[in-house]
């Protein structure tokens, strides 16, 4: 039985006399005593941050986490973006409490946690499943926090109604969670992350049961969600387009590292190395050795073009190019676009856009593109490299900056 105790919704409720709580007491306005205003908002320049210093986390002789440090803000998405095992969830937990890290500390708004309990700790967090009370109604589900908070009751009403209002689930509240679809169960289950006022909320690959058109809904209302409600927010995916769309502030990890951590868009457009641009990457990002010899970058028999400014200073010797899949296409796109031919392996086609892997020389690489463009299977096709877009490695696979 004490397995199950894991599907159950994850809320921390803080004491009064909670000691970490003590440098926001004196900052809060409105019914609760918090330093925001009535509708959430900090006032001021008043900024929590969440702050991991030279954390590590090691589990017998395996390394979960190597030395990492990160800081994260409350006026933005923060994201964790990594496949499977890179250790997104292992981070989150040491952020919540759930476990401690080997070395390091973790500190929130200006205090270091890295002792406290988890029960001390006025955290929310979701998971990807549809974690709710079974036996409860939507509307005590939503309540729970507040219940084990000792809230009052009118309280209770006032608050899960402006959330469930907020998240379409109004109707939904006199039913059991077996009564709901998966979209209004996780619904339910960011209601009660929300409806607590946590300062940290933990959001583990939300969405990634949910189907397509769910998944985009929810999507879209996320930062709405959490806009001016005064908390930290870190969000893990492994869905590089998702992170985009979210924006804000991305740690692009791989196998327990965090290789690379900034504003969203710069992290996508200027990757550190070139394992940070294939983590930020869906398809995987193209890459081939290349050999930069007379004024020029040779790829293969035949194909190269010109070593134009900023890279016409270079030294001659090779590289590693990185291009996305987009940047190459069945037609010409871009005034430095250069042709080659590959053999064609797999076509996808989605409707509104075409992927096509293809051999080019001792490489596999992918063509995306808009509108239909169907390719029989063996055959040569003709593909353009956008060559202006093309991001260039050295031996030690870190870019080089344009």
């Amino acid at each position: 039985m004490a397995g199950a105790a894991l599907w159950l919704p994850l809320v921390f409720v803080h004491s009064v006399s909670d000691p970490v709580r003590g440098v926001r007491q004196g900052r809060r306005t409105d019914d609760r005593g918090s330093g925001r205003t009535r509708n959430g908002a900090v006032q001021g320049n008043d900024r929590m941050t969440l702050e991991l210093r030279q954390v590590t986390k090691r589990v017998g002789a395996d390394m979960h986490i190597y030395e990492s440090s990160l800081e994260f803000r409350e006026d933005a998405f923060n994201i964790l973006l990594g496949t499977t095992l890179a250790g997104k969830t292992s981070l989150m937990q040491l952020m919540a409490g759930l476990e401690r890290p080997t070395s390091g500390e973790i500190w929130f708004d200006g205090q270091n946690v890295t002792g406290v309990s988890v029960q001390k700790r006025n955290v929310s967090m979701v998971h990807q499943q549809f974690i709710n009370y079974p036996n409860l109604s939507v509307f005590e589900n939503i309540a729970s926090p507040l219940r084990v908070a000792g809230v009052k009751r009118a309280d209770v009403k006032r608050r899960v109604g402006e959330v469930a209002e907020m998240l379409r689930l109004t109707p939904m509240l006199g039913r059991k969670p077996a009564e709901l679809s998966g979209g209004q169960q996780q619904r339910t289950a960011l209601a009660r992350a929300l409806v607590k006022d946590s300062d940290l909320v933990l959001l583990d690959e939300p969405l990634a049961n949910l189907d397509y058109k769910l998944r985009e809904e929810l999507r879209d209302e996320m930062p709405r969600l959490f806009r001016d409600r005064g908390c930290t927010v870190v969000y893990a995916t492994s869905e590089p387009t998702e992170a985009l769309l979210l924006g804000g502030y991305t740690a692009t990890m791989h196998e327990g590292r965090v290789t690379q951590f900034g504003e969203t868009a710069a992290v996508y457009r200027r990757p550190r190395d070139l394992l940070s641009a294939q983590v930020f990457s869906d398809p995987p990002i193209n890459t081939a050795a290349v050999v930069k010899r007379d004024g020029r970058f040779d790829l293969v028999d035949g194909v190269g073009w010109p070593a134009v400014a900023p890279w016409d200073g270079l030294p001659d010797g090779p590289y590693v190019m990185a291009i996305r899949p987009h940047h190459v296409t069945p037609f010409e796109a871009g005034g430095q676009a250069v042709r080659v031919e590959g053999r064609v392996l797999v076509t996808e086609l989605s409707g509104s856009e075409s992927v096509v892997h293809f051999e080019l020389g001792q490489h596999s690489w992918i063509s995306q593109s808009h509108g239909i463009h169907a390719f029989p299977v063996g055959e040569s096709a003709a593909f353009h490299i956008d060559t202006g877009r093309c991001l260039y490695f050295n031996e030690d696979d870190r870019r080089l900056a344009a």
